[in-house]
């Protein structure tokens, strides 16, 4: 996990008392994500592992879910799935955040774990994996 954990306390807070916006981008297009919750949470393992041989989960996750409505994202998302598939990639989520009386411009990159999909959109659930302010 490579992250600012400061950094990413000050995400947090600034998502519970804000209404940040938030993209994600695949394949250099951007949707928009709504409903953003980030929270820490246990990840069931003893000791950091590497699951599958395929990533790297520690003890603690800083989990990341958020809604997309536009469906067209559905069949781009199927080579970013963690489990059964050995081939994923990470998902990238930029937002802009106040601190301090100055922005910061944040790149989230998250594995995504489970989607699910309604009529009109689709939640993601994703483990933040790396974030950048640029």
């Amino acid at each position: 996990m490579s992250f600012n954990h400061d950094l990413l306390k000050v995400l947090m807070d600034f998502n519970e008392n804000s209404s940040p916006e938030y993209k994600l981008f695949i394949n250099d297009v951007s949707y928009p994500i709504t409903n953003v919750s980030i929270t820490n949470s246990h990840i069931p393992v003893n000791e950091p592992t590497t699951r599958g041989g395929v990533y790297f989960s520690d003890k603690f996750a800083f989990k990341m879910k958020g809604v997309v409505n536009d469906l067209s994202v559905i069949p781009l998302l199927t080579k970013k799935m963690l489990g059964p598939n050995t081939e994923f990639g990470e998902l990238k989520i930029t937002t802009l955040l106040e601190s301090s009386e100055k922005y910061i411009f944040l790149e989230i990159f998250t594995n995504l774990t489970n989607s699910v999909q309604t009529p009109n959109s689709i939640e993601l659930s994703m483990i933040i994996v790396k974030l950048e302010s640029v």
